[in-house]
């Protein structure tokens, strides 16, 4: 019967091996390697203050923006700070899971708060359809009962609703490729950026044709685009929290590069999954033939990380164990 041994062949961020191969009669080997990305990708790098910022400064707007709204009369506007106010919501949750995130492991939660990161970013996804059904209900509502807007007052207020919310967005453009509850921070502010300037070009319309019909059409239009840049946050949120492989490793070419290390027969048990929206964790089998062991799990450590992998736990073996039914 097949035993794991004790873990063997750390790296760590200085990048330093230490391989410890173990031949027992068994004939496997365990080796794991804790790997950190580069802290351009870490999830320290998230940094709260960018989230306490946004969320302080979107506070303190939407509670002007909703009483600007009540004194122009302007439906555009409340409608606008409740969509503002999801944001709110959205950069607490956000700025709450990348702090989880960067506390410790402990002996219940081996892998630490990385998903939250995950979670956070569903929720965020989910809070950004919910601020589509709002807005477009308001539009709705005002094509078949059209509302006098206060242009001037509209405009100035959505004007700094611009600034505002590009401005936090950008505070998350450089890391909203590599992490996806960056991600969603960036697209949620440039989403309502989007938002303001429309009020924006819809008060400035009214003001000179005095036709009132702009407002609600220029929020569907909107609504569309808020729509299509969730529907891909939403579902690379899903898949990560189903543990999905993320998309930017190609678990068959990793499973054939495996598979063409020198003296490797056969890779099973290849599971490959987010531990946080920037961290990928992987485990695999490899039944090979070679007397270097120690070689062999440096070499495999080493390709799983051109791959992206960051955590990667690899069990040597010299003859497929029975805890691989079907091999």
């Amino acid at each position: 019967m097949a035993h794991d041994a004790e873990p063997a062949g750390h790296i760590h961020a200085q990048g330093h091996h230490h391989g410890h191969g173990h031949g027992h009669g068994e004939g496997h080997g365990h080796g794991h390697r804790h790997g950190h990305q580069h802290p351009h990708h870490a999830p320290a790098d998230t940094g709260d203050w960018r989230y306490l910022a946004g969320l302080s400064i979107n506070l303190v707007f939407v509670i002007a923006e909703a009483a600007s709204g009540l004194i122009a009369g302007s439906a555009a506007l409340l409608a606008d700070a409740g969509h503002n106010l999801s944001d709110v919501l959205g950069l607490a949750m956000a700025g709450g899971a990348a702090w989880l995130a960067r506390r410790a492991a402990s002996a219940r939660r081996t892998y630490g708060f990385g998903k939250a990161t995950v979670l956070a970013a569903l929720a965020n996804g989910l809070l950004l359809l919910a601020a589509c059904g709002f807005i477009a209900f308001e539009a709705i509502e005002r094509l078949a009962d059209p509302r006098p807007l206060k242009s001037g007052i509209v405009m100035a207020v959505a004007g700094l609703g611009f600034v505002i919310n590009l401005g936090t967005a950008l505070l998350f453009l450089r890391d909203r490729h590599t992490d996806l509850n960056a991600r969603g921070a960036y697209l949620h502010m440039l989403a309502d950026a989007g938002v303001s300037i429309g009020v924006v070009i819809v008060g400035a319309g009214v003001m000179l044709t005095g036709w009132t019909l702009l407002d609600p059409i220029a929020s569907l239009v909107i609504v569309a685009v808020i729509f299509l840049g969730t529907w891909g946050l939403l579902r690379d949120s899903v898949d990560l929290a189903l543990d999905t492989a993320p998309a930017g490793v190609d678990v068959s070419a990793l499973r054939v590069a495996l598979e063409s290390l020198p003296g490797v027969s056969r890779v099973h048990d290849l599971h490959v999954w987010a531990l946080s929206t920037t961290r990928t964790a992987l485990t695999a089998h490899l039944v090979h033939e070679r007397t270097d062991a120690d070689t062999l799990l440096r070499e495999a450590q080493a390709l799983v990380r051109d791959f992206g992998v960051g955590h990667a736990t690899l069990q040597l073996e010299t003859t497929e164990g029975p805890d691989c039914p079907g091999c």
